[in-house]
């Protein structure tokens, strides 16, 4: 399917660079030999590896702006629109719980929340938002979220664990999450909470929200592209400024989805943005960009590649050793060639390749696929 309107380039540039990044990071030799930066903060604080998953939402947020604008001006259009985001949130959760089948074969231990589900109800959401509230009810509903969440898990007492409290398994957000899912259907690496959890997904909304005000300021068609651009590296810096400050009393963590962390994400993926756009799209530097718009154009279908192809190679070298598993491919063609740091990274290096050539004869064939 082509694509029917002009898209933003450096949207596109920057959404394959995320899907690129999280392809690298979640296909490791070793998880216990990856290179810092690549790496989740173990609980507070933020590395380059905790960008990837906010940098993406804020770009499903900018995304609506230009998939949604023309229709949404026409009221008659919002039933169907709403109806359609409504779908798209069906099918990525479905999809979701599909790659777990695919690896388990049982719905006893399915983990009902999770990467695609957050993107999926953070796209909803947002959806319904831009359709139906104008800026100013957004903005509203933002620090309303950001400032509400905080209230709640600073200052709501834990059933069973007494005060408020921001530690892993003994926050309000961990119990309400094994209050309703059950420990069988939370992060298999916890089974104590859940990094996606029910009450981070407010917050998480925020951070679409954010990508939505970027969105709507780089479509007007009142200010010269130079005063877009200024305005968003003054937005995306004063975020950040405050996300520091607040963090002071409310720390960035990505687990959590804190406010802090919303903030300080969110102002970098709108830097980022700035600088993409005006490189890009108005300086027109585009050489090897198709690079990363490879990925970009096809988002979800890489990222559900990335995912399935562990389970795919597994049974192509399921009789090489290593317990049938990727493990086999590795042990047996990569560690024992370079020191285990250079070994994990090679590994996820390969993986990242053979994700990104399905994309490119997609790309070449000009075949985007819609969720």
């Amino acid at each position: 399917m082509t694509p029917s309107k002009p898209r933003l380039l450096s949207l596109d540039v920057m959404r394959g660079v995320t899907i690129a990044a999280m392809t690298l990071v979640n296909n490791p030799g070793d998880w216990e030999h990856i290179y810092a930066p690549l790496e989740h903060s173990k609980w507070n604080g933020c590395t380059p590896t905790d960008l990837i998953f906010p940098f993406f939402l804020f770009m499903v947020g900018v995304s609506i702006v230009f998939a949604m604008e023309t229709k949404k001006a026409d009221r008659a259009n919002h039933g169907k629109m709403i109806w359609g985001a409504l779908r798209r949130m069906a099918l990525l959760i479905i999809i979701s719980w599909g790659i777990q089948l695919f690896y388990h074969h049982s719905i006893s231990h399915l983990r009902l929340m999770g990467v695609l589900p957050r993107i999926a109800i953070v796209f909803f959401i947002c959806s319904i938002l831009y359709i139906k509230a104008s800026q100013k009810t957004r903005d509203w509903v933002l620090a309303g979220s950001l400032i509400g969440y905080c209230v709640i898990m600073n200052f709501i007492p834990v059933p069973g664990a007494g005060a408020a409290n921001l530690n892993p398994e003994t926050n309000l957000g961990a119990w309400l999450d094994r209050l309703l899912r059950g420990t069988n259907h939370l992060w298999a690496e916890s089974k104590t909470w859940d990094p996606e959890g029910i009450l981070g997904r407010w917050p998480a909304i925020g951070t679409g929200l954010m990508g939505i005000r970027a969105g709507t300021w780089l479509k007007r068609t009142d200010r010269e592209e130079s005063v877009k651009v200024t305005w968003l590296f003054v937005y995306g810096t004063l975020a950040v400024i405050v996300g520091l400050v607040w963090d002071m009393f409310f720390p960035i963590n990505k687990a959590l989805w804190t406010s802090s962390f919303v903030l300080y994400t969110g102002g970098l993926a709108i830097i980022a943005l700035a600088l993409s756009y005006w490189l890009i799209d108005v300086q027109g530097r585009k050489k090897y960009v198709w690079i990363f718009v490879v990925f970009g154009m096809n988002a979800i279908t890489a990222y559900v590649l990335g995912d399935l192809l562990q389970g795919l190679i597994d049974l192509n070298f399921l009789k090489l050793g290593g317990n049938g598993t990727t493990a086999a491919f590795y042990h047996n063609f990569i560690a024992p060639y370079f020191s285990p740091y250079n070994a994990s990274v090679i590994r996820a290096i390969i993986y990242l390749i053979l994700t990104w050539l399905p994309m490119l004869w997609l790309y070449k064939k000009k075949i985007y696929i819609k969720v």
